[in-house]
């Protein structure tokens, strides 16, 4: 296909599947701004790749599963959780001395939940601070719900330990 084609066709995907690939996005990572960015790179991926599909599948059934995959890669993403626990520790509506004794007890627990190891680090941030099920947990890592339910017991037990009871109340009431 010559590179004119090419670049019709391409054109016209776009035109034809931003909306519906920004709103799948979306669904999963509730961010716009990342959203927009997750599908850039959708469709830099399907211009780069676009000879090898292969129309198994309808080419929104690929797409989506592209940007699926996106969204699944920028939720594991250091980028990702970094804003999230940022954005959930630090609450820039409350004044004074009690804002700055919450923000450093918020700040601790910050870091012991950094502190954990991956696989339990993941499900304490999916679950208290995205809010996600455990299913949903589940089904975003590719593990069983059993398996998340261990995990998360497991993060509490060690986060217990490693803060003080005070800090602990913190994460189980949030």
């Amino acid at each position: 296909m010559n590179r004119f084609l090419a670049e019709q066709q391409f054109q016209k995907v776009m035109e034809e599947y931003t909306d519906y690939l920004l709103k799948l996005a979306y669904l999963y990572i509730k961010d716009w701004s990342a959203a927009e960015d997750i599908i850039q790179d959708v469709f830099l991926t399907y211009y780069q790749k676009f000879e090898q599909f292969e129309e198994r599948s309808s080419l929104k059934t690929y797409l989506a599963k592209i940007t699926i995959n996106k969204c699944k890669d920028y939720l594991k993403s250091w980028r990702y959780r970094k804003q999230v626990l940022t954005n959930n520790f630090i609450n820039p509506a409350k004044k004074g001395r009690n804002r700055i004794i919450e923000e450093d007890e918020k700040l601790e627990l910050a870091d012991a939940v950094l502190q954990l190891p991956v696989k339990y680090r993941e499900v304490i941030i999916y679950y208290y601070f995205e809010e996600l099920s455990v299913l949903e947990i589940a089904l975003l890592l590719s593990i069983p719900d059993n398996t998340v339910k261990t995990r998360l017991r497991k993060a509490r037990s060690i986060l217990k330990i490693q803060l003080k009871e005070n800090d602990w109340e913190v994460l189980i009431h949030e």
